[in-house]
């Protein structure tokens, strides 16, 4: 909106510097941070009026956890509050990569409110069916994949090489997995306090750095990766995550005073997912994210081999819940898990020079 009446004012004076995504970034940062500020106390009063006994806690998980009973959820709402109206402020709206993004994170945000209402509602960790989420998951994904085709093709870029593959039509069934398994990664790492949402903002920081160097046609020749025209302006939209999260995490720091939720960690997810898919740089996004993609691999192992053998892999999934029947605690295993997600971002950023 602001980057439209800067443009109607033909960008003169003090309005120039609309120009600049590095000013309309850190504006998004700006606006994202402090709105979640300013609205988290009184949203989080509300959340708890509204919920009474808050997120059912699973019987079988952690018992430590039975401590956080009556701890409200929903949190999501607010992240997603912040970060669409700093979006809306900041963003060129003309840009169809902007609205595929955003179409992905309200999307997904919606079906993860609806899964949280519905086990607060039954007071129970169940929600709602697993295959009704995916399905609607995957119309969303789909969707917003075709309008990223529409603008950049179908090829799919592998890091450190120069080839590239056309996938044609099944690009869009490689692209709308690529967002719906990110966004249930992000999902199922949401277990401790913290332990999603800082990868997500240094996930967040790593893609602002790849879309802002795909947008540009010069950086993007000289490393040797896809040049996508309009891409750049997902560095604002990275940025107001990151604002978003971090306003997020002042509440959300152990002890937590709110879960963000399904609510939450989906549409931030999917809207990493998406970013990626626009960016060409899906691949690298298992790098990047390989924190979200080891707790949803502990998963789905501890899963196929229980129900071949009887026997657990791990003490527990997700992965994180194992290491606390190590005997870790709650904040040494957050914390050594922001280490790593730090590290695979540092990893997956070194793919953009490796070629």
């Amino acid at each position: 909106m602001l980057y439209w009446i800067a443009e109607l004012l033909d960008f003169t004076g003090a309005f120039n510097l609309f120009r600049y995504l590095s000013f309309r970034t850190g504006g998004a940062v700006a606006t994202a941070l402090l709105l979640g500020l300013i609205v988290g106390p009184r949203f989080i009063g509300w959340l708890r009026v509204r919920q009474g006994k808050g997120q059912p806690i699973r019987s079988d998980g952690p018992q430590s956890h039975l401590a956080k009973r009556g701890t409200p959820t929903m949190g999501g709402l607010m992240i997603l509050t912040s970060l669409m109206v700093s979006l809306i402020l900041w963003m060129d709206l003309s840009n169809p990569f902007v609205w595929a993004c955003m179409f992905v994170t309200f999307g997904f945000g919606m079906i993860g409110f609806l899964d949280d209402y519905d086990k607060v509602r039954k007071a129970s960790t169940a929600g709602v069916s697993g295959k009704v989420r995916l399905a609607g998951e995957f119309l969303i994904a789909g969707v917003a994949a075709w309008i990223i085709t529409q603008q950049n093709g179908t090829e799919l870029y592998l890091p450190f090489v120069t080839h590239r593959i056309d996938l044609g039509p099944f690009y869009i069934v490689f692209a709308a997995f690529t967002i719906v398994a990110f966004g249930n990664a992000v999902n199922l790492t949401d277990g401790l306090d913290g332990l999603a949402t800082m990868p997500v903002i240094i996930a967040s920081l790593a893609f602002m750095m790849i879309v802002y160097l795909v947008g540009r046609a010069d950086y993007a020749s000289y490393l040797g990766i896809p040049h996508v025209p309009g891409a750049g302006d997902l560095a604002i939209f990275c940025g107001a995550m990151i604002g978003a999260g971090l306003a997020f995490l002042w509440f959300n720091a152990p002890p937590a005073a709110v879960f963000m939720g399904d609510t939450g960690s989906l549409a931030l997810g999917g809207a990493l997912g998406a970013i990626a898919v626009t960016s060409h740089h899906e691949i690298v996004l298992g790098i990047i994210g390989g924190l979200f993609v080891i707790e949803a691999m502990s998963v789905i192992i501890q899963v196929f081999f229980y129900k071949r053998t009887g026997k657990r892999v791990f003490r527990m999934a997700p992965i994180h819940h194992h290491f606390e029947q190590l005997g870790w605690s709650e904040p040494t295993v957050v914390i050594r898990f922001w280490i790593i997600a730090f590290v695979l971002a540092l990893a997956g950023l070194s793919t953009l020079k490796l070629r």
